[in-house]
């Protein structure tokens, strides 16, 4: 049973996703809070496996809440939500460690399937949404020559799937552009987080940007 925490300063926006996940048999609310520090709080006593957290929210905002939820340890695991034309603070939640993103517009059935994927340690980056989050908001990134070597070396075709990745594709479309198999893709994946030291699909999408690999704007 996957044990979920919703955070949002709305309580009808709350009740509206509690509405949906209680209907599913491997899906459960544990609890409930009206910002990041009453999440905070919940969650020292509540054990759970994905907070559903909202950006903009008084008392303690997400990003902050994000953070420190993160820091303590690998569970539980945030999916932030984002009304993306007015949370700037999406791609900083991402930095903070979470393990992705959904417009608070998202249908049900794509909810469920990102808090089913974070849960199973996975990431959700929604491929088209994920250009254009850090294209906008790429004055957050620090500059670096990619010249530098201050990265563990990746092949050239782990190098592509990187750019890919970046860039907003999914496994599946990356598999079409390089004409390999989805497993391939997958593969080349693990070999990359390995190298890297990353957790997951987000965190490589922020180190692209980060490092230097990609620019933002830039297209493969």
């Amino acid at each position: 049973m996957i044990r979920v925490v919703l955070v949002d300063d709305q309580h009808l926006v709350r009740a509206g996703f509690r509405m949906v996940l209680d209907y599913q048999n491997d899906i459960t609310v544990v609890g409930e809070a009206g910002d990041g520090a009453e999440a905070l709080r919940l969650l020292r006593t509540t054990p759970a496996d994905v907070v559903v957290m909202d950006l903009r929210m008084p008392v303690l905002d997400g990003v902050t809440a994000t953070r420190r939820i993160c820091a303590a340890g690998p569970l539980p695991r945030v999916l932030v939500l984002t009304t993306f034309d007015t949370d700037e603070d999406a791609f900083a939640a991402l930095q903070a460690g979470a393990s992705g993103f959904l417009l608070k517009s998202v249908p049900p059935d794509d909810l469920l399937s990102a808090i089913r994927v974070v849960a199973g340690g996975d990431a959700v980056v929604a491929p088209r949404v994920t250009r254009r989050l850090l294209d906008r908001f790429a004055g957050r990134l620090v500059a670096r020559d990619p010249a530098v070597p201050d990265r563990p070396e990746l092949t050239d075709r782990e190098r592509e799937v990187l750019l890919l990745v970046a860039q907003g594709l999914s496994n599946l479309e990356i598999s079409g552009r390089l004409q390999v198999a989805e497993a391939t893709v997958k593969t080349h994946m693990g070999r990359i987080l390995a190298k890297l030291g990353l957790r997951d699909r987000v965190q490589a999408v922020v180190y692209a940007y980060e490092s230097g690999l990609v620019q933002p704007g830039s297209s493969a």
